[in-house]
């Protein structure tokens, strides 16, 4: 899939770019009938609420091994309609995948992440520029009531923010202070909810702010998020890095698979 200049162009003014049916409702089921059977796995490659121990966040779906491995999320995550318009934001053909992160925001349990930018977290896991784009591929519909995210416009353009650690929530990591956040949002457009149809892909900039709410809904909103790295961009080397699931270590180039992910998945497995 090939983006045209005006969608190019919408990337670099908003820092994020909706493009709507991607994926069809058979591969989304496809996708959460994965999530179901990997929910279930005793591993540490997957992050439970404080409140119930459902499954909260899963990483690593798209590699061909490992606790989490998923033929499904393998082929989606090389797939042209997905790889190409990474390639395209990032101007880059060699591309690897950061990490995979599926959120597993359920009903009721579903809880709050704080106001951040991604590369908060990934400069301090020694990634030299915010030269990543993040994929997130809707399996449900969010709504504002089951906690869609939400994006400040533009935000990515205030550069990179020093964060602030918070273990208050169940998953612990690296928020933009709120005397900063304050005086970000008193000089940018208002928050936007980023809603759509299942199957709808949004490619969105390490550095834009963003955060979603608790889910108040008796509806799940699940939601898979790809972050392709430039090769040229792998993480230097720092004191006691984070595990391979959250911060790959597999550099080799992306291969342009097959827009056939059903298929692709069924020969994996």
């Amino acid at each position: 899939m090939k983006l045209s200049k005006s969608q190019l162009e919408t990337y670099e003014r908003d820092g994020y770019l909706t493009l709507p049916g991607l994926f069809s409702a058979a591969e989304v089921d496809a996708m959460k009938s994965e999530l179901r059977r990997i929910q279930d796995i005793d591993t540490d490659h997957l992050v439970r609420e404080r409140s119930g121990g459902v499954a909260k966040t899963i990483y690593r779906v798209h590699e061909d091994n490992g606790p989490t491995a998923s033929p499904v999320f393998h082929a989606a995550s090389r797939c042209p309609r997905v790889l190409e318009p990474a390639k395209a934001v990032l101007g880059d053909e060699s591309l690897y995948v950061y990490h995979t992160k599926c959120n597993l925001k359920t009903a009721i349990d579903g809880s709050v992440w704080q106001w951040h930018q991604d590369y908060g977290t990934w400069r301090k896991d020694g990634v030299p520029q915010p030269a990543l784009t993040t994929a997130l591929v809707m399996l449900d519909k969010p709504t504002e009531l089951n906690g869609c995210l939400y994006f400040i416009p533009g935000s990515h353009k205030v550069g990179n923010l020093e964060p602030r650690f918070d273990d208050a929530t169940a998953y612990k990591f690296w928020v933009v202070p709120k005397e900063r956040l304050l005086d970000i949002m008193a000089n940018s457009p208002e928050p936007v909810p980023i809603t759509g149809e299942p199957g709808t892909v949004v490619f969105f900039h390490p550095n834009i702010l963003h955060a979603s709410g608790h889910n108040l809904s008796r509806h799940d909103r699940w939601a898979i998020y790809v972050v392709y790295n430039k090769v040229a961009n792998r993480p230097l080397d720092v004191p006691n890095p984070r595990p391979d699931y959250v911060r790959s270590t597999n550099f080799a180039p992306l291969q342009l698979g097959t827009d056939d992910i059903l298929a692709a998945g069924r020969v994996a497995a």
